[in-house]
């Protein structure tokens, strides 16, 4: 390579670790601004064992970028206290010992204001690191670590409204805003058409180990719904009895019913004759038009059988969605799922509404490898007994969502903003 080449390439990297650091500080501000309208009781505690302390996300992704990039490229650093991996390690077994997550709730200390200093500490590292010559590991590392960042943005709020929800005062994270002007203009059956077809992450762009490889997949001719399930929709499910029939749920499902006493989604509750539902504005009465929210895949597929339809497997969607070239529209500003924009034109809401269950189980694909180390354990020991997930919610921050990325819960869970979109087979 010529002198100038080099000097070129310099160039490049120099630019490449500037914009990497320009998103990795926005990423660490956003969470503040997450935060901001909560006090520290609300900081500190669990509302169950699924949700997390904002107090804990805030120092459990500052714990990420200290363990996994700052302590193996800078060569000076200092762990800021010796004491906060075992507090805020949290699955990662091969980092060491940590608090149970069920009992994250009752680490009163470090104080708020102590975590908001471990913030500062690390950030002042990350700079110091990204300010010299950042070896191209480290910026693969702190990249994983804006993305992961990202992911728990949305359970900070995801877990607020659990706890906001188990609070009787059903106190607000923030006043409610104007209902989104338009509506539903109901849904439509779209025909796909079946074959080989290649699903997978490939090309440039981050995207986690479990997008990997791209492979191909054998489709038949089906038909998926060109918008999400509305609340209008599953209060017809409702009055039907709908959570009264068992024929319509798998067994393990029927078996959550009766043992959770489940005859709405998460967070709906009667009130005044009516039902109402809480959510990060306070206890509202759902919008018919408006996507269903916090149902268990268990509801996904009773709804479904109910309708006379089943969900989509996670390759249908992203296939209809890649070939409609549905992309995330980001910007974002909205804390509840709105209601379609009208129109026929073809899918709606693949992002920016809900998560939307699918019918396949989160398995690995064909060839998948987890990473080697700690790191390795981000995605790939989850594998079994989950459902995926496609798309993104309205919680999603902007950029973090895309055709071919794999979300996944158990199919009991539905503290997420997680929906339904109907598919069907279609007979030759």
């Amino acid at each position: 390579m010529s002198r100038q080449a080099e000097r070129e390439a310099e160039r490049g990297r120099g630019r490449a670790s500037a914009s990497l650091a320009e998103r990795l500080f926005e990423t660490r501000r956003r969470s503040l601004t997450i935060a901001e309208p909560l006090s520290p009781e609300d900081m500190t505690v669990q509302a169950m064992e699924d949700a997390s302390p904002t107090k804990w996300h805030l120092a459990h992704v500052t714990w990420f970028f200290e363990t996994f990039v700052l302590t193996a490229f800078l060569a000076d650093y200092e762990i800021y206290d010796q004491r906060f991996p075992y507090c805020f390690n949290s699955y990662y077994e091969s980092a060491g010992p940590r608090q149970p997550r069920p009992s994250r709730g009752l680490l009163t200390r470090p104080s708020c204001e102590e975590v908001l200093g471990y913030r500062r500490f690390v950030d002042r590292g990350l700079e110091r690191l990204l300010a010299g010559s950042c070896p191209a590991e480290a910026e693969r590392l702190i990249e994983l670590g804006i993305q992961h960042e990202q992911q728990h943005q949305e359970l900070m709020l995801t877990d607020i409204l659990a706890l906001f929800g188990a609070n009787p005062l059903r106190p607000a994270y923030r006043a409610p805003t104007a209902p989104a002007p338009g509506g539903s203009a109901g849904t439509r059956s779209i025909e796909l058409p079946g074959g080989i077809c290649r699903v997978g992450h490939r090309g440039p762009g981050f995207c986690w180990d479990n997008e990997r490889p791209d492979h191909s997949a054998l489709l038949q001719t089906y038909s998926l719904a060109d918008g999400v399930v509305t609340n209008g929709e599953w209060l017809e499910f409702m009055r039907d009895g709908g959570y009264r029939k068992p024929l319509l749920w798998l067994a393990e499902g029927w078996a959550a019913v009766q043992r959770e006493g489940w005859e709405a989604p998460g967070y709906w509750e009667q009130s005044d004759g009516g039902w109402r539902q809480m959510t990060l504005e306070g206890l509202l009465a759902p919008d018919p038009a408006a996507p269903v929210c916090h149902v268990s895949y268990y509801e996904a597929d009773a709804f479904a059988r109910w309708a006379g339809k089943r969900l989509p497997t996670e390759h249908e969607w992203e296939a209809a969605v890649v070939n409609a070239g549905e992309t995330d529209a980001g910007d974002r500003e909205a804390l509840r799922p709105e209601p379609a924009a009208h129109g026929r034109g073809g899918l709606r809401q693949a992002f920016g509404a809900v998560w939307q269950w699918t019918a396949s189980a989160y398995l690995p694909y064909p060839g998948y490898r987890a990473p080697e180390g700690a790191i390795g354990e981000y995605n790939g020991k989850f594998m079994v007994s989950q459902h995926v997930l496609r798309g993104s919610s309205c919680l999603t921050p902007s950029g973090h969502s895309r055709p071919t990325y794999r979300n996944f819960f158990y199919p009991h869970q539905r503290w997420q903003m997680t929906g339904v979109r109907l598919a069907a087979e279609v007979e030759s």
